[in-house]
């Protein structure tokens, strides 16, 4: 009687049916690998030797700062005053404006202000007038200036008088060359035509309407007529 032959386990059914075994196996292997890595670094230098120190720089001699000398005795300076090369010792912050003085009151203590001399008066004209109404009538009058030439020389003249309102009708001179006449605002003028001689007199006459028969003023040469 035959015996039938069992077949027995293939070498990798194993392995394929426990795929735990493989996966313990990997993790055995990469811890030895680990240990073996971290004994190899361990046996090396992790910084390289250290090589020469760098040169240190020396810096310039500087010498003692002097000391400011006071009435009271030498007080040392800061040594923050030190000035900088190039930049000048300076200060660049301008000077205040000067505050003006006050003015220096008088000794008396009242200042008196300077007055401009006065200057002389002025001499009386060489020809004088005087003035007087020959004539009055309804509306109206004449007036008139008799004129003398105090002077040893022959003098021109000119009357002025003034008659507020009114208004001028006609003048003349009595007896000698005409002159030249105006009527302005109530102001007569009246120029000579021709110089009166030493001691010579004649008078100015007049015609005025609608005004008082007294003038407001009235002058010869800037001086002012006498009344009779």
């Amino acid at each position: 009687m035959s015996r039938t032959r069992r077949p027995g386990p293939q070498p990798g059914a194993a392995m394929a049916s426990s795929p735990w075994i493989l996966v313990a196996a990997g993790v055995v292997v990469m811890v030895v690998l680990l240990v073996v890595a971290l004994g190899s670094v361990r046996g090396r230098s992790t910084f390289p030797a250290a090589g020469p120190a760098d040169p240190v720089m020396s810096l310039p001699h500087v010498p003692p700062t002097p000391t400011a000398v006071t009435p009271t005795g030498p007080s040392p300076v800061s040594a923050t005053a030190a000035v900088v090369p190039g930049l000048s010792p300076r200060s660049t912050v301008l000077p205040a404006r000067p505050t003006p003085a006050a003015p220096t009151p008088s000794p008396r203590g009242v200042a008196r202000p300077v007055l401009p001399p006065t200057p002389p008066p002025t001499p009386p004209s060489a020809v004088t007038g005087r003035y007087s109404v020959p004539s009055v009538f309804d509306g109206g009058f004449i007036g008139e200036v008799l004129l003398v030439n105090t002077a040893r020389t022959a003098r021109g003249w000119t009357v002025r008088a003034v008659f507020p309102g009114g208004r001028l009708v006609t003048a003349w001179v009595e007896g000698a060359e005409q002159g030249v006449f105006r009527f302005d605002d109530g102001v007569f003028t009246y120029r000579s035509g021709f110089d009166l001689a030493p001691g010579q007199s004649l008078p100015v006459r007049f015609h005025i309407e609608r005004a008082g028969a007294r003038p407001v003023s009235c002058i010869v040469d800037g001086t002012p007529c006498a009344e009779r």
